[in-house]
């Protein structure tokens, strides 16, 4: 960890615990700042701020008052997820008090060369894939990830060495909040209208993501999905180096995927239909990989061997195993149609769809395309189930059946296949009608796959 004194004697509010405070209280304590936490959570219910409070740290839980700040800071480090315009944020502009992210705490301690992925779809897939790559047949140190990923950027940065990579997944409510982060390679997914609730504009939300290159300088490398003409133009607003990927062949300066085979400049990499997570979005996570692989020298060979092993991120797309012919598939993280959309066009093999969740006052008929082409029969749960299974009537779908969850859907949805066939969990909805979370959804349904087929989770 680099021994900065730019905290020393400051007085800081951490604004809202979960992860990222926790883990950035403590780093500032070591960083010889005095720090005072804030967070919602009673403090009877809050272990983090009760581990804190036993530390030796200020705490005060509760309602987050625009008066906590008469006590004078000097600096802000707010949870991501508390939106700009909450009444003690709001305060905190008006008196021009610094505000910054954990994320921007982590990479001014952090050793390890940094590569940061960002965008609206794939993050996490393209960061995993990343992180694989550069740790493959690897002789000095190790190449690690964390951020929007699950893992406090600031707990990791304390802990990785010069010899190290750090990959960064970070949102768009992380980037915000940056004014001194400088990735060495940034990547760049997509860009689509996503979070408008809190950036409020869309193009709030463009300036939040290109902030990842903002200090980048020509040493640098900037990664970028050029199969948009907006994504090609912000491009040229970096000062690093531009590496595109493509999977529509528009390029060939970088990463792109012709006539079925994945290339890096010229050079043939692998078949596109050899890489083991299905669909042209992972194409798409997989040309990004490889760019980022081959500016970092590592060999053709690993980067193939990666692609063909990797079975995507949980809840992702994940393949979860494989039992008498059938395929089945955890794509719990699918909380809106979109994401749904794309899983569906993934496969060849005909689908055994589990889907709903959430009622959040929208229908579905942008998925009858989708629902026409790869859906041979739906099993739908939640408080949407109705409202899609009019959407299924309306696609010609014949098999419509009705369970109570995903864990009942798994034996109704094996009656309904035959071998050859897929069965994926994509919801297209949030969980909370009936989960805390999707990772809780995707988890009961690998456990309802292994307790019918007999067979553990591949992983």
């Amino acid at each position: 960890m680099k021994q900065i004194t730019t905290y020393a004697n400051q007085r800081v509010l951490v604004l809202g615990l979960a992860k990222s405070g926790f883990n950035a209280a403590k780093l500032l304590k070591r960083l010889g700042a005095q720090v005072t936490v804030s967070d919602v959570q009673p403090l009877a219910q809050n272990t983090e701020a009760q581990e804190l409070q036993q530390a030796g740290f200020t705490v005060v839980t509760g309602e987050q008052k625009p008066e906590l700040l008469d006590a004078g800071y000097d600096l802000m480090v707010k949870n991501p997820g508390i939106p700009y315009d909450v009444p003690i944020v709001k305060r905190a502009l008006a008196l021009k008090l610094p505000i910054i992210t954990e994320m921007e705490l982590a990479s001014e301690v952090a050793e390890a060369e940094l590569v940061a992925v960002t965008g609206s779809n794939g993050k996490t897939t393209t960061t995993t894939m990343i992180q694989k790559m550069l740790d493959h047949d690897r002789t000095a140190g190790h190449a690690v990830y964390a951020g929007n990923i699950g893992i406090p950027a600031s707990q990791v940065a304390q802990q990785v060495t010069a010899s190290d990579t750090l990959v960064l997944e970070v949102s768009s409510f992380m980037l915000v909040g940056t004014t001194t982060f400088h990735p060495h390679i940034a990547v760049l997914t997509n860009i689509f209208s996503n979070h408008l609730d809190y950036h409020k504009t869309r193009a709030n939300y463009v300036a939040a993501k290109m902030k990842i290159t903002a200090n980048q300088t020509a040493s640098d490398y900037f990664v970028v999905n050029f199969d948009n003409p907006e994504w090609r133009e912000l491009s040229t607003h970096s000062k690093a180096q531009v590496v595109p990927f493509s999977r529509q062949n528009v390029t060939q300066d970088g990463a792109y995927e012709d006539h079925g085979t994945l290339y890096f400049r010229g050079e043939a990499i692998m078949p596109a239909d050899e890489v083991k997570v299905p669909g042209d979005h992972n194409i798409e996570n997989a040309l990004a990989a490889i760019a980022v692989a081959k500016i970092k020298g590592v060999s053709t060979g690993s980067i193939v061997a990666v692609l063909r092993a990797f079975g995507g991120v949980r809840h992702r797309t994940q393949f979860v195993l494989e039992a008498d012919g059938r395929q089945y598939y955890n794509d719990s993280k699918a909380t809106d149609m979109e994401a749904t959309e794309m899983a569906l066009k993934g496969f060849k093999a005909p689908v055994i769809l589990l889907a709903g969740g959430l009622d959040r006052g929208y229908t579905f008929e942008k998925m009858i395309p989708a629902f026409k082409d790869h859906v041979k029969a739906i099993v739908l749960f939640g408080e949407t189930a109705n409202l899609l299974a009019e959407t299924a009537k309306q696609a010609g779908i014949k098999t419509i059946k009705m369970t109570e969850n995903p864990e009942t859907g798994v034996p109704v949805a094996y009656e309904l296949s035959a071998p050859g066939d897929i069965i994926l969990l994509s919801p297209a909805n949030a969980s909370w009608d009936q989960y805390p979370n999707f990772e809780v959804r995707g988890d009961k349904f690998i456990k309802a796959v292994e307790k019918l087929t007999g067979k553990q989770e591949e992983v």
